[in-house]
């Protein structure tokens, strides 16, 4: 049997605040279903979702998402409006460029441009 992706879930503090700095960046709706669970309505892509959890932030994230920006800077910037923060700088390698940033609650992701998958 396969599966396909329904949802990518991320542990945090304040769903409420997450879903809204996320369907901004990615265009989708933000809708929340309970106090603690949230997700973001997609036009074009899988589902993202937020469940509060108790225990805070402590480590690097073991998954984060790659989007595919065109011009890292300007998307960059807007996430940094939006509540963002970038880690270091724009990175060239073989495989094209990208940028680390962090959601609101810390929350690792990257800008992608390039890339060859």
């Amino acid at each position: 049997m396969r599966a396909k992706i329904d949802e990518i879930v991320f542990d945090c503090h304040d769903p409420a605040r997450l879903v809204r700095f996320w369907a901004a960046l990615l265009g989708g709706d933000p809708v929340d279903r309970t106090d603690d669970w949230s997700y973001v309505d997609p036009p074009e892509f899988v589902r993202v979702a937020f469940q509060q959890v108790p225990e805070g932030k402590t480590v690097k994230n073991r998954l984060h998402l790659d989007l595919d920006a065109g011009d890292i800077d300007a998307a960059a910037d807007e996430a940094v409006r939006l509540g963002a923060e970038r880690v270091g700088t724009i990175v060239t390698d073989d495989h094209g460029r990208f940028l680390v940033m962090r959601d609101p609650e810390g929350n690792e992701f990257c800008f992608v441009a390039g890339t060859d998958g």
